[in-house]
């Protein structure tokens, strides 16, 4: 806890430096803004709420629930052209092609995950899985991802996230399977289901559980108060989830964000999303090695306005972080479950 010292990341194959004494250093470089707390709960002229109007000239219907459209803004379209051949092996390139969609929460501006319902979220769950299995059924990575505010460059406060389908696998879903396939090979049984076990066993860097699921500060966290989301059970894909183990995601999800906005009392920042086995062909491939898992990447080191920055060190050599796993966990552990804008005393 008081001494540097580096901790291997099984997961990714790589080291992070832990420096703990540095959070004592006292800080003088940029303060952000806290987000704001005056968001209008509808505002016409925002393109994700219900009846507006978005950038390419089409009308939201009055929706009450979730609300999946395309993304007028693609970064990944079905019908690209392959790239032509660059004629050296130092200049590769690869077809991509896919979909890309946007999905609001609630229609509500003002309300973010964990203050919307166990119902509300649950209602999120269900939609993520669905069109896990409507895109997963032609293509082999599906991304959901959200990306909470302005600091992790959401230029939208309306509850939503993103959801990108490819024709590939990308970086991080490569160098998942890879880990998880060696390992399971080696130990004979998937990483993140021992991985879970272990901690569930330790202790010292749980955040919240419950009969389904965990939340850990990762061993090897790279992020200040970075956390993962593991089943109890072996499940390699969200749409594999029971009815009874989507009640305690949604359970599990609202206790996890109700602390980490009660750490510092704002609406706190990150961006998440949620990994689990390759679709499209790979569903008739043997992917057990593969465990479901949602990683939660938040910036936010000392206050509402410190942020840890991945820069320097971090670009060049590997990833460092201020204080410990442990110490972080215990700080979000003791915190209340009781939302800090609910409170009653």
């Amino acid at each position: 806890a008081e001494h540097q010292h580096a901790r291997y990341n099984p997961l990714r194959d790589d080291w992070v430096l832990v420096s703990a004494h540095r959070v004592k250093r006292p800080w003088q470089g940029q303060l952000e803004k806290p987000p704001p707390e005056d968001v209008p709960r509808w505002d016409p002229k925002n393109p994700l709420c219900p009846g507006a109007t978005r950038a390419n000239g089409e009308v939201n219907p009055q929706y009450e629930g979730t609300f999946v459209f395309p993304n007028d803004f693609p970064a990944l379209q079905p019908d690209a052209p392959e790239p032509g051949d660059s004629g050296h092996p130092l200049f590769k390139a690869a077809a991509a092609r896919g979909v890309c969609k946007v999905m609001c929460f609630h229609p509500w501006s003002d309300l973010t995950l964990p203050l919307m319902s166990l119902a509300e979220i649950r209602a999120v769950i269900d939609a993520w899985a669905e069109l896990m299995t409507d895109l997963g059924a032609s293509y082999p990575w599906v991304q959901i991802f959200e990306n909470k505010g302005a600091m992790m460059g959401c230029s939208n406060p309306h509850p939503h996230c993103q959801v990108w389908a490819s024709s590939f696998l990308p970086n991080e879903a490569h160098l998942e399977d890879r880990t998880q396939r060696q390992h399971l090979s080696q130990h004979g049984v998937p990483m993140l289901l021992e991985y879970a076990e272990q901690e569930a066993c330790r202790k010292e860097r749980l955040v919240v559980e419950n009969a389904d699921w965990l939340v850990v500060v990762p061993y090897w966290a790279t992020w200040p108060y970075q956390t993962l989301l593991l089943p109890r059970r072996h499940v390699c894909r969200l749409q594999d989830l029971r009815e009874g183990e989507r009640d305690s995601l949604a359970s599990i999800m609202q206790r996890l964000l109700i602390k980490y906005d009660n750490l510092f009392e704002v609406s706190f920042p990150y961006s998440m999303g949620w990994h689990g086995a390759p679709t499209g062909l790979y569903l008739e491939e043997d992917c057990r090695h593969w465990q479901l898992h949602a990683h939660y990447y938040p910036p936010l080191l000392r206050s509402a306005t410190v942020r840890k920055f991945m820069v320097g060190y971090e670009m060049l050599a590997q990833a460092q972080r201020d204080l410990t796993p442990e110490q972080a966990a215990e700080r979000l552990r003791s915190l209340p479950e009781v939302h800090y804008k609910q409170r009653t005393e």
